[in-house]
């Protein structure tokens, strides 16, 4: 999904007022004997110079083909996107969030890649659109975009605080220089008490998750000794600013705290820069960016893969030209392009220089290779509906013992990933 929303990436948008599924696209456009390839793309996921520019080079490259992509509201897509799947009048090629996958997938509704990955370049994807996009070991969805948080700091706070962003590259020395930084009337960092995303990377980090297969069904993991660890880091960090312990990032938004000028560094998407400087234009060119630290320095650390990826109806009528649109759309040439044209992190990571001239972006980039995604299963919607992570998360920060808060919340896991409901 479009990074921008990132907090809504893995959150299944299931609204009201379904629409009308396809433009009905025929074999024959208008008699002229060249096939209509119907494709939705999501609004906002690219610019209408983007979308012209492929348009035009695709059929140029394939002019028995004449594409048709039509923009779709992120709003009810759930429903429209179910129905158009169990139509006989479903578009030839979907956009869709990466962790929504599982869902169409398990209706039966989608066309298996399995075959075609090595065919798709499949071995340099980004493991945190590609995973998600297999259900049940199949290839369902297509890694399309992607993107994931950095740190976005203040680069004048660090130069008076005397800390070098370069010299960052643990954990250990993160927390360090957020000490440093904090001080003097200035938040060393911003991180509200339920910023859950950012907590997951922890986790995965330490080798944990947030729920793990356990036989025939799924087990919460937030009781597990790595996630504990990983809850007692995000407390020691959390400490060293004044973000409130009961809301998230958006309540307030945090771009909007840190654009009153009291905060060194947030945890967001590099597009929260531009919010930032919209806000306290004085800060223009006082911003910087970086991964945020693993655990040791020769890796980053994890961080939730956001983006989309393309599936292709089963009961498409173009199933091998679907094919040809994904093969251009997700290959080399055009993934540079859109990564350029829209700040997104590629579809993989052997092509990560392509952005290297974006600093934020550059920053995304190198972050995404440690990249993963929510629990890969349809019933994960419903835990995001619930959230208890989030209550967790408060309830520790306010003194509740981390283990018995953390068993609860991985009851409740527990029970909503094994209901039928």
């Amino acid at each position: 999904m479009k990074y921008r929303s990132l907090a809504l990436f893995s959150t299944l948008v299931l609204g009201a007022g379904l629409a009308a599924c396809s433009s009905g696209g025929s074999s024959d456009d208008a008699g002229t004997g060249r096939t209509a390839l119907d494709v939705w793309l999501m609004r906002d996921s690219v610019s209408a110079g983007f979308q012209q520019e492929f348009e035009t080079g695709f059929e140029k490259a394939h002019p028995e083909i004449d594409l048709k992509i039509q923009i779709q509201e992120w709003e009810g897509i759930g429903e429209k996107v179910t129905a158009a799947l169990a139509s006989n009048d479903a578009p030839d090629v979907i956009e869709v969030g990466n962790t929504q996958v599982a869902q169409y997938a398990q209706s039966g509704g989608l066309t298996d890649f399995s075959d075609r990955v090595d065919e798709l370049g499949g071995g340099a994807w980004l493991k945190g659109l590609a995973e998600p996009g297999a259900y049940e070991g199949r290839q369902y969805g297509i890694p399309y975009y992607a993107a994931n948080r950095v740190v976005i700091h203040r680069t004048d706070l660090f130069e008076k605080a005397g800390v070098d962003p370069a010299s960052i590259r643990t954990r250990d020395q993160w927390i360090a220089a957020t000490r440093k930084l904090d001080a003097g009337g200035t938040q060393g960092i911003y991180l509200p008490g339920q910023n859950w995303y950012v907590l997951s990377g922890f986790v995965w980090d330490e080798g944990g998750d947030l729920a793990v297969k356990s036989g025939g069904g799924w087990k919460g993991g937030l009781d597990s000794p790595e996630a504990l660890r990983a809850m007692d880091f995000y407390q020691r960090l959390q400490a060293l600013g004044k973000g409130p312990k009961d809301s998230d990032e958006s309540q307030p938004p945090q771009a909007e705290v840190m654009a009153k000028g009291q905060v060194a560094q947030i945890i967001a998407v590099p597009g929260g820069a531009k919010v930032i400087e919209e806000k306290n234009p004085e800060l223009r060119g006082k911003l910087g960016f970086f991964p945020i630290p693993g655990k040791t320095a020769d890796r980053p650390g994890a961080v939730f893969t956001g983006g989309s990826d393309l599936v292709v109806p089963a009961v498409a009528a173009h199933q091998e030209e679907a094919f040809t649109l994904i093969r251009e759309l997700t290959g080399d040439a055009w993934q540079k392009k859109l990564a350029v044209a829209m700040s997104y992190v590629p579809n993989k990571t052997t092509l990560a220089d392509a952005v290297a001239g974006d600093p934020g972006t550059a920053a995304m980039a190198a972050g995404a290779v440690n990249g993963h995604a929510t629990p890969n299963t349809p019933q994960w919607a419903a835990v995001e509906a619930k959230n208890p992570v989030k209550e967790y998360m408060t309830a520790v920060l306010t003194g509740e013992d981390p283990a018995s808060g953390a068993a609860k919340a991985s009851r409740t896991i527990t029970d909503t990933l094994n209901s039928d409901s």
